[in-house]
């Protein structure tokens, strides 16, 4: 039986292998991807989880990269399907006693921000709005830090950045040392301003209490909230397109499909042994797959330096970025006690709910980290507020994030148990902040946790992130200094995936600078139009 034979085999269809497999395959490389599950996408996915007709992202949700994701305008992804909306109340925070909500706004309607967090303080007010107004055009200033390789000679110029930018608010370059609820305690004086921006800091993946981390409450978090949108349809419309457009290129895509081995011969990686079969790689093999599954379980130590081999093995997943992703069909929207003050609330695209005091925050998230459930509190989203399409007329698909213990911390029996009472207990707190979010309003819901994650997207642990964002694994040490580069010490093996820098998120970074990488070590064209800057 003949042997299939490609220029560049890409394992891993998520949204980094993706971008990966279409920009070798305009460059002219002849490229297969090969994807274990039936579908694209990854953690950019959006299933019917609970009900028919009622569709519910199970991972990503907000997508605050769109405007600098390269991939978009390079393949031309709207007329491949992707569409988008930005709404215009972006983030908020309700309060089960009803007092004011603080709702932070879309950049054009940026003034109510000022308003909204001046009913605590005017000083809060004033702060966020003179740093939301400095970081209006980061966008190129990040785009050309996350889309190139990192570069270990600027590592350590965060503190400079910070400095140039915020000095005369009386920032020096070692607010970079501290950590973001650090920062945060000392930029905000109301409790209310605080905790919402402690649990928006979690979210993006940056905990509290991580040294080192501060810098991002200046620059990425003020300068990402007012430009999330949505992919309508659901973000699962981003791997859509995504996938139309590798097919637009003549990549092929082999689904179902377990890759168990990577060949490499003469110290050279030569193709894959899968489940259906043998494939080779005239050039290339890049996988979206992480690094210690590929490293570990693909090639394995007969292959490998020790000092590499055990490297893969000590790459370490979570504890912050492990997620649980609750899903309510419901028939009305959250109606929030805090409503009357300022009914934006009740249409915000991201609302933080079962928080009233920063401690609420730094206590769930340290008891999660920890390994015990937290007290029930989320981040959530009801997407049919802003798009009717994800739910049936009439009715309303909620969805939100909890972040949980790892997956390894608990059996199957006791996770099985945790799906059904600590949803129960959820809704009770729920209904603290929003009356009408009780058993009446609730037609089904389910709760998908870390060892669901981890079956399903073989995210170990449950990591969205697939890998802690330690110091120690981001920057030019992710997944570690010897690999960082994308290329994973065999040659013609690249890593394009989260495990890479600079990180997890829908950025798809990974899968455009192991492109780069690609592109530079075997002489293809750049990915961009000439002069861009990244």
């Amino acid at each position: 039986m003949a042997v299939a034979t490609y220029d560049a085999i890409v394992v891993g269809a998520g949204h980094n292998g993706l971008e990966t497999a279409a920009y070798l395959q305009r460059a002219g490389l002849s490229t297969l991807v090969i994807e274990r599950r039936h579908e694209e996408g990854g953690g950019v996915n959006t299933e019917e989880a609970v009900l028919p007709g009622f569709r519910h992202n199970m991972h990503a949700s907000y997508m605050e990269f769109f405007d600098i994701i390269p991939m978009i305008p390079d393949f031309d992804l709207e007329d491949c399907g992707l569409r988008s909306l930005t709404p215009e109340n972006q983030c908020g925070i309700a309060f089960s006693d009803g007092r004011p909500p603080i709702v932070l706004h879309r950049n054009d309607r940026y003034e109510l921000d000022h308003a909204s967090i001046a009913q605590y303080s005017k000083a809060d007010a004033d702060t966020w709005i003179e740093i939301k107004k400095r970081t209006f055009d980061f966008g190129d200033m990040i785009a050309i830090g996350i889309y190139n390789p990192p570069n270990p000679a600027t590592q350590g110029m965060q503190g400079q950045l910070l400095e140039g930018m915020f000095g005369d608010m009386g920032v020096r370059a070692h607010y970079s040392t501290k950590t973001p609820k650090t920062v945060i305690d000392e930029l905000y004086e109301s409790a209310e301003m605080r905790t919402l921006l402690y649990r928006t800091s979690v979210e993006f993946g940056v905990p509290l209490d991580q040294t080192g981390s501060g810098g991002h409450i200046f620059t990425s978090i003020p300068w990402q909230v007012g430009r999330w949108r949505m992919a309508l349809g659901g973000t699962h419309t981003l791997a859509k397109a995504m996938m139309q457009a590798c097919y637009r290129e003549g990549v092929e895509l082999l689904e179902n499909t377990m890759v168990d081995k990577i060949i490499v011969e003469d110290g050279r990686a030569a193709g894959v042994v899968t489940r259906h079969g043998e494939f080779r790689a005239n050039k290339v093999i890049a996988c979206n797959a992480d690094v210690r599954q590929v490293l570990v379980d693909m090639v394995g130590p007969d292959n490998l330096d020790p000092l590499i081999y055990k490297r893969a093995k000590d790459f370490r997943y979570g504890p912050s970025g492990v997620l649980a992703t609750p899903a309510l069909c419901i028939y009305d929207p959250p109606a929030y006690k805090s409503a009357r003050w300022d009914p934006d609330i009740d249409k915000c695209f991201y609302t933080v709910v079962g928080y009233d005091q920063p401690e609420d925050v730094a206590r769930y998230v340290r008891d999660a980290h920890a390994g015990h459930l937290p007290e029930p509190a989320a981040g959530t989203w009801v997407n049919t507020l802003w798009d009717p399409s994800q739910a049936p007329p009439g009715r309303h698909a909620a969805t939100g994030w909890f972040f949980f213990p790892m997956a390894s911390y608990f059996t199957a029996e006791e996770w099985a148990a945790i799906r059904v009472e600590y949803m129960e207990e959820f809704l009770l707190r729920w209904g603290d902040f929003a009356p009408n979010m009780n058993h009446d309003n609730v037609i089904a819901m389910k709760l998908y946790t870390p060892d669901l994650m981890e079956r399903k997207n073989l995210m170990w642990e449950g990591d969205c992130l697939l890998g802690e964002m330690a110091v120690d694994q981001t920057g030019a040490n992710r997944p570690f200094p010897e690999v960082a580069d994308y290329r994973l010490t065999i040659d013609g093996l690249y890593n394009c995936g989260p495990s890479g820098y600079p990180g997890g998120g829908v950025h798809a970074a990974p899968g455009y600078n192991a492109y780069k990488v690609i592109a530079q070590d075997l002489g293809l064209p750049a990915p961009g139009p000439e002069g861009r800057a990244y």
